[in-house]
């Protein structure tokens, strides 16, 4: 959670991602980039949200989710941009100083509750966007902000909403998955190409297809290549995205390294939603955003989505003059199509051929210690099969693991936003063993960076899974007491070496 620490505006105290500094919390600048002024007007807007849930005030459901959106870290450090979200919720902010005033146990609590349902507000989003009911899913985010905002609550009134809030991004994601597929439908595996050709191009990042799907509408017959970014890739899987031509492949790899992919590279770059770092100044003029994401001096795409600045930027530029050479990714491993191998899966498991099977997935960052999970990828047994998501899988995505009778040793099943897919796999298996989730040769090994994946987290803790295995740090904003009842009570973990944990998953 961001809280400014006084009225100040040289002093910050936020919390909410794993890159926090020094583990606890970043009070001058945040290391994402973003300014204390900017922290500050993410808590007022928080705030409004709050004063406006308890009072029951009149908050549309686009204006909520886009304006949670707008506080998670990597979318918004636009300040101009924040202050009309503020103006637009027109309700006195609760000072969310006041929580950190509560003790520790409660205000941990409190911030995992928030962080949780501005994760639950990301995935909603985007399913409004595409005119999905989400009704039931906003109804209960305004419970939550109601409740942080309650100085009486403690962790007795505490613990079901934080329970209930995985419950409730169990059901957007779920409704995700299905807005995604009946819009643009069922995602089948696919070979991505890495390279790049000559002539004008755009680089979409992000994780909304919608735009997507509005900028290749656009750029057709133009003579402008759309390549994708980051969370992006998985958009080729989609049938009603992959049959433009247009769509050409994926651009560099996951949404950190982008200060230095997209330097000096004579192409535009959109982004979507959330990882937007500050651009260089060397490519800032060729950088665009839309919907919640916004940055000083970047254009700004509206609501009506005219992505004409865009194409007309990057016919401009000209690309490349020569083809730039790369490899393939593979992607497109949703349920649908892991389903659909149920019976070869189960064959192969019970066979003996596959012994284990890992979910490593989850956000990346930057903050050293990530390497763990490149090195657990490689050191598994080649018997044993990586299931992955989101953009940590760009640590690992690129290594050649082979197959086992068919079956790729990596699946990558999409964005972070696809998480249900690996929900799904996971009680599917339970199922055709029938056991429990818990029971399964089936390891989760999550990196987390953002809320999203706080989110995630609680969803998989209000399906009751257990013994997950955190990296590279626990949040600061568990204290010493919540987390032992996270310990006690499902088992989480945090990385240790990638050798220890093998081992320890393989019962050797």
């Amino acid at each position: 959670m961001n809280t400014t620490m006084d009225s100040t505006m040289d002093n910050m105290f936020c919390m909410q991602c794993e890159q926090a500094a020094g583990g606890v919390a970043c009070t001058k600048a945040g290391v994402c980039g973003k300014t204390a002024e900017t922290a500050r007007l993410q808590d007022e807007l928080t705030g409004a949200l709050i004063t406006a849930a308890r009072k029951g005030a009149d908050v549309p459901d686009d204006l909520l989710l886009e304006a949670l959106f707008a506080t998670l870290t990597n979318v918004s450090f636009d300040d101009g941009a924040l202050a009309t979200l503020i103006g637009r919720v027109g309700q006195p902010f609760y000072n969310l100083y006041k929580v950190r005033d509560a003790d520790e146990d409660t205000r941990s609590m409190k911030t995992l509750l928030l962080l949780g349902v501005r994760g639950v507000a990301a995935y909603a989003y985007h399913a409004l966007v595409l005119g999905y009911d989400v009704a039931d899913i906003t109804a209960f985010i305004r419970t939550a902000l109601s409740a942080i905002g309650e100085p009486s609550y403690g962790l007795a009134e505490l613990l079901p909403l934080v329970m209930d809030c995985g419950r409730v991004n169990l059901s957007a994601i779920e409704l995700l998955d299905k807005a995604n597929t009946e819009s643009f439908g069922v995602p089948a595996p696919c070979s991505v190409s890495r390279s790049i050709e000559p002539g004008p191009f755009i680089v979409v990042s992000g994780h909304d297809l919608h735009d997507l799907k509005c900028l290749l509408e656009q750029c057709a017959d133009k003579g402008v290549h759309v390549y994708t970014h980051g969370e992006m890739l998985p958009a080729h899987a989609y049938p009603a995205l992959k049959k433009h031509p247009h769509l050409k492949g994926n651009f560099g790899t996951a949404w950190q390294n982008q200060q230095n992919e997209f330097d000096g590279v004579p192409g535009a770059f959109l982004f979507t939603t959330n990882c937007l770092m500050p651009p260089k100044a060397s490519y800032a003029d060729r950088v665009f955003t839309t919907a919640a994401v916004g940055y000083p001096g970047l254009v700004h795409i509206g609501a009506d989505k005219d992505f004409s600045p865009v194409i007309d930027k990057a016919l401009a530029l000209g690309g490349y003059s020569e083809p730039q050479s790369g490899g393939t990714f593979a992607t497109g491993f949703g349920h649908h199509a892991v389903l659909s191998l149920a019976d070869t899966v189960v064959g192969a498991v019970k066979s003996g051929a596959v012994k284990h099977f890992f979910l490593v997935g989850g956000c990346d960052g930057a903050k050293p210690g990530r390497n763990y999970f490149t090195e657990f990828v490689k050191q598994s047994p080649s018997d044993t099969v990586i299931l992955t998501l989101a953009c940590g899988k760009y640590r690992f995505n690129g290594l050649d693991l082979g197959d086992i009778g068919g079956i790729p040793r990596i699946l990558d099943m999409g964005q972070c936003n696809d998480a249900y897919s690996a929900i799904k796999v996971a009680l599917a298996l339970g199922e055709a063993f029938d056991c429990g989730v818990n029971d399964l040769p089936l390891t989760f090994v999550l990196s987390w960076y953002e809320q999203k994946a706080v989110s995630i987290l609680l969803t998989l803790l209000y399906l009751g899974i257990k013994k997950i295995r955190l990296g590279p740090s626990l949040p600061a904003f568990i204290s010493p007491n919540v987390l032992q009842y996270l310990v006690e009570n499902f088992g989480i973990q945090p990385i240790t070496t990638p050798e220890a944990d093998l081992a320890a998953a393989l019962g050797a």
